[in-house]
């Protein structure tokens, strides 16, 4: 067996490689490790085994270098979920022992797994999160008949209200769901992310057919917005933001439902909702309303000075999301460019 560190930016056919695992997901494409690199200027260090030239196991990986948050490996930034991917189960072992090694050598603070739960078994987790996903191979009928009748009668009562939904591929679509994500974001008491992380999230994956952007308007109005990608025959909701005044009108339910449609009626086999945090209780049952499975996903820290796990951490403090809440979006947006490379 070979075990490389590589960048799979760098590699030709990468994704073609990755998708023979069964737990591939958008995450481990190249297309999403181009973004991350580019935007906040992290190395991919993916590390990767071979077996007489087939590749048998990867584990995606970033370094996050800062002086504000210090050094560590990330599996991976800005990431809903990245589990190891192993023909072998035992494989995993052999990986993380490699990767504990490296992390001593690069002089990484602790190392962030972003699942694992499958080997790391009774392992504490450091946090978790709900993971949604929808089978869309029953069809978009018996999804329909399937849904919460809540969530069917938003539906309506969106189409009725005269709510259009348009998919667009344009980076002028994607600055319009900006301009609603940084209202969204400071409502949640949380900085924007940087323009220049979409910008090139249009570059490697929307234009590249990779994603899309879905635009609820109404009256000719953009009022609320959706980024999706999709890899393989997997779809995933990335990204949401609305404008709050015209919450009556159920857009979200709207754009959710259309790209649902037109992903079964494209072929594609399954549809994630992304991650949802605990105490986010509404977003979870918006999820749940779609008749989705719900599944935990756990995060684990590995402290490389101890050489144990560490315990569970604590989130944001609800002083921080205050003082984001009221601050200007000019503000929040010149924060924000600066502050993600270093908390990714």
């Amino acid at each position: 067996m070979n075990i490389q560190f590589i960048d799979p930016t760098l590699v030709s056919g990468w994704d073609e490689d990755i998708l023979r695992f069964p737990e591939t997901s958008f995450f481990h494409s190249a297309s999403w490790a181009k973004v991350l690199k580019e935007s906040y200027g992290y190395d991919p260090e993916y590390l990767t085994l071979m077996d007489s030239g087939r590749l048998t196991a990867v584990l995606p990986l970033m370094e996050v270098s800062s002086f504000i948050t210090g050094k560590r490996g990330v599996s991976l930034p800005f990431t809903d979920y990245c589990e190891v991917l192993t023909v072998h189960k035992e494989s995993s072992n052999v990986v993380f022992e490699k990767l504990k090694q490296q992390g001593g050598k690069r002089g990484w603070k602790y190392i962030e797994l972003r699942g694992g739960t499958d080997y790391l078994g009774d392992v504490p987790p450091y946090t978790f999160f709900y993971r949604h996903e929808l089978d869309l191979s029953i069809g978009a009928d018996k999804i329909l008949r399937n849904l919460r009748d809540s969530t069917r009668r938003n539906i309506k009562k969106s189409e009725k209200t005269g709510v259009e939904v348009r998919f667009e591929g344009t980076l002028d679509a994607l600055y319009e769901f900006y301009r609603l994500n940084c209202m969204t974001r400071r409502e949640h008491g949380l900085p924007p992310q940087p323009f220049r992380f979409f910008a090139s999230i249009h570059e490697h994956i929307i234009s590249r057919d990779r994603g899309r952007v879905a635009l609820a308007l109404h009256d000719g109005k953009v009022i609320a917005g959706c980024v999706y990608f999709h890899f393989g025959r997997s779809a995933l909701y990335k990204y949401g933001a609305s404008d709050r005044r015209f919450q009556h009108l159920r857009s979200n339910n709207l754009i959710m439902w259309e790209a649902i449609k037109r992903y079964a009626g494209e072929g594609y086999g399954q549809f994630c909702f992304g991650r949802t945090e605990p105490e986010n209780e509404g977003l979870r049952q918006f999820k749940t309303g779609w008749s989705a499975t719900e599944r935990i996903i756990n995060y684990y820290r590995y402290d490389l000075r101890k050489n144990t796990f560490m315990p569970a951490g604590e989130r944001i403090s609800s002083a921080a999301n205050k003082l984001f809440s009221n601050m200007p979006i000019p503000i929040a947006r010149a924060i924000g460019a600066v502050l993600y490379r270093h908390v990714g």
